[in-house]
């Protein structure tokens, strides 16, 4: 844990606050707009975290992550419970879909209070079942009560599992429930020094869930950790974003601080349940010059 006292700095909030409005204000062109909303749409994990979630269900968002509407990429990956992601994965496979990538939440989400041995049970489940991606929880009474330590050993041991079976780990910080910027910065660090291949801000599952300002200080974790180590990690702000202006203004924050190269679904994801049905409207509009009704696209 010595190396994190390094980066252990006070943060200018007024300064954050600066930058966030400013980079908000930020306009995209016309000509730029289709591009950026059809870039958009390739970084989603079209999720579904609910305890009503059906086999159907899952059918129908497959489908609608392969193909979302005509003109437009798949979505990065689709994002469910574990107990879903064989039947997600199988529908796959079988309408012959190599792109879009299954992820699902481990580690006793959301709350992340259990033992380490039903964690690890946990994510050795999804994985068995097929899972592509984990996005796994810290512990934050360990880390709030001090105990770095304990959340680096979790995070370490679900890496090397991960590992194991091929799979991405994303380390989900709950930005909403850490007090301090000074708390989502070293905890970000800790992910990442950790084993984290992509850091996120939260479950959706809390009020705050991801703000641009936390989604900045998380993003200047990343380019210290890159100039430090050499390597690149990913980023997934997630929760309470619902709309394509939403969206453009967390993508526009990511390429104004990290630049070009990390505007790749390997390195940029946004949670997505409600926001796809926008971000279409969105785009229909800009092709047609009107809007759509929602149900012009599928629900879900």
């Amino acid at each position: 844990m010595k190396i994190l006292k390094e980066f252990y700095l006070p943060i200018d909030t007024k300064m954050l606050n600066e930058r966030v409005e400013s980079l908000s204000r930020r306009s995209i062109k016309k000509e730029s707009k289709l591009w950026v909303l059809r870039f958009i749409i390739s970084c989603m994990d079209l999720t579904t975290l609910e305890g009503k979630d059906t086999f159907g269900k899952v059918e129908h968002l497959v489908y609608k992550a392969v193909k979302p509407f005509e003109g437009v990429p798949s979505v990065a990956a689709v994002c469910l419970y574990p107990s879903l992601v064989r039947e997600a994965k199988s529908l796959l496979m079988r309408i012959g879909e190599n792109n879009v990538k299954v992820a699902t939440v481990a580690t006793y989400f959301p709350s992340g209070q259990v033992d380490w041995s039903i964690k690890q049970r946990e994510i050795i489940y999804a994985l068995e079942e097929g899972a592509d991606e984990v996005d796994m929880v810290i512990n934050r009474r360990d880390f709030l009560e001090g105990r770095y330590w304990a959340v680096y050993d979790e995070i370490n041991k679900a890496k090397e599992i991960c590992h194991k079976f091929g799979a991405h780990l994303k380390v989900i910080l709950e930005t909403g429930e850490l007090p301090t910027y000074e708390h989502i910065r070293l905890a970000s660090l800790l992910a990442m020094f950790a084993g984290a291949d992509f850091i996120k801000t939260s479950t959706g599952k809390v009020n705050p869930a991801a703000t641009l300002q936390s989604f900045l200080v998380m993003l200047y974790a990343i380019k210290d950790f890159y100039y430090y180590t050499g390597k690149k990690i990913g980023i997934k702000p997630a929760g309470g974003i619902k709309t394509s202006k939403d969206a453009i203004r967390y993508t526009v924050v990511l390429n104004e601080t990290l630049g070009d190269y990390f505007m790749t679904p390997e390195y940029y994801r946004i949670g997505a349940s409600s926001l796809i049905n926008d971000v279409l409207m969105q785009y229909k509009k800009e092709l047609t010059g009107a809007y759509q009704a929602e149900e012009y696209f599928s629900l879900g």
